[in-house]
């Protein structure tokens, strides 16, 4: 288990245990030193295990990785030194600690009881008070170990909502081909802008939830690392926790939720802005003579039971339901959006 510990702290560069550790987008870590001394070497900043090309030049600090690697070097710094140097005895008086201080929040012995520095303090037995500040940390823990599994199901959805929103920028890329086929002698001009506007837009938001899963991944790995690292420690020694367990605490509070994650409206792909009355918009470049709609539907509002026909015009009850995430844009009373241009 040591080993893997070691392995599992270890840059991947310097094979070394990560000193100053900072993460990439893609989630991969390494020495802050080690990434820019390779970086240095490089044409490109990519991530050396992946190759990906990372969106930062100067990525931000791990913390969380950090103080796991902090906690694995004091602990094999305390296994190489002798026993009686682990012992847990009274650094001032050398006698073993049985008690807890409750004012000073430090284990004692019962010689320090006696002492003027805890005159009328109040003590519990280690065993005790070992076991009551382990059920607070616990406790500590459970809005973290909630928060993860909201996390979990959030980015369950989030990777639906970027696949569909591919679907939707080459379904309505579709569309815009075949309006444009009708006036292909005259709008070639115009169906080149349409599919660019189009792209850009599936790109923008494809980057925009690309990097928000990204973040998202890098937030639940902090999580998770952090409930490891605290769970390590509330199997530790009883002495050796609550000398520590502080730091357990503050580093727990540190990444207590506050408010999970949610999707900005617009989100999707704006269909409508695309191909809603597009012949219309085309007829008044054109001057040419075209149907107009008032109305359009809007496929991101709409119930999953009403499918709509590919110009946005029109509406059947159905009775399958569409496969894709559900509507993440704000829905109408009446089940669709009306849209005036």
């Amino acid at each position: 288990m040591e080993d893997l510990s070691e392995m599992a702290c270890s840059c991947p560069i310097c094979l070394e245990i990560f000193k100053d550790p900072v993460v990439l987008s893609c989630s991969h870590s390494f020495c802050k030193d080690c990434l820019h001394n390779w970086w240095a070497e490089q044409p490109l900043h990519v991530c050396p295990v992946c190759k990906r090309r990372s969106s930062r030049d100067d990525p931000p600090c791990n913390l969380v990785l950090k103080n796991v690697c902090e906690a694995l070097i004091h602990e094999l710094t305390l296994k190489d030194k002798p026993s009686a140097q682990t012992e847990t005895l009274c650094s001032q008086h050398s006698e073993k600690l049985r008690l807890f201080c409750l004012d000073h929040q430090h284990p004692v012995c019962l010689v320090c009881r006696d002492s003027r520095t805890h005159k009328k303090h109040t003590f519990k037995p280690i065993n005790e008070a070992a076991q009551d500040y382990k059920d607070f940390v616990k406790k500590s823990l459970e809005p973290l170990q909630e928060k993860l599994q909201r996390l979990n199901q959030v980015k369950v959805e989030w990777d639906q909502t970027a696949e569909y929103i591919s679907v939707q920028a080459k379904h309505t890329e579709k569309q815009i081909n075949e309006e444009f086929e009708k006036m292909k002698e005259f709008l070639l001009k115009e169906e080149r802008a349409r599919i660019d506007a189009l792209r850009n837009e599936a790109q923008q938001k494809s980057n925009m939830m690309q990097q928000r899963i990204e973040a998202l991944s890098v937030e639940m790995a902090a999580l998770s690392d952090t409930i490891q690292a605290t769970e390590k420690e509330l199997r530790s020694e009883d002495v050796l926790f609550l000398q520590n367990y502080k730091a357990s605490v503050r580093r727990v509070q540190e990444l207590h939720p506050t408010v999970d994650p949610e999707l900005p409206s617009g989100t999707l792909i704006d269909v409508a802005k695309h191909v809603g009355n597009l012949s219309f918009n085309i007829w008044n470049k054109m001057k040419q003579i075209v149907s107009y709609t008032p109305v359009i539907l809007d496929p991101n509002t709409a119930s999953s039971k009403l499918l709509l026909s590919d110009d946005l015009r029109r509406t059947i009850f159905h009775l399958v339901l569409a496969k894709g995430p559900e509507q993440t844009e704000p829905l109408d009373v009446h089940r669709f959006t009306y849209r005036r241009f």
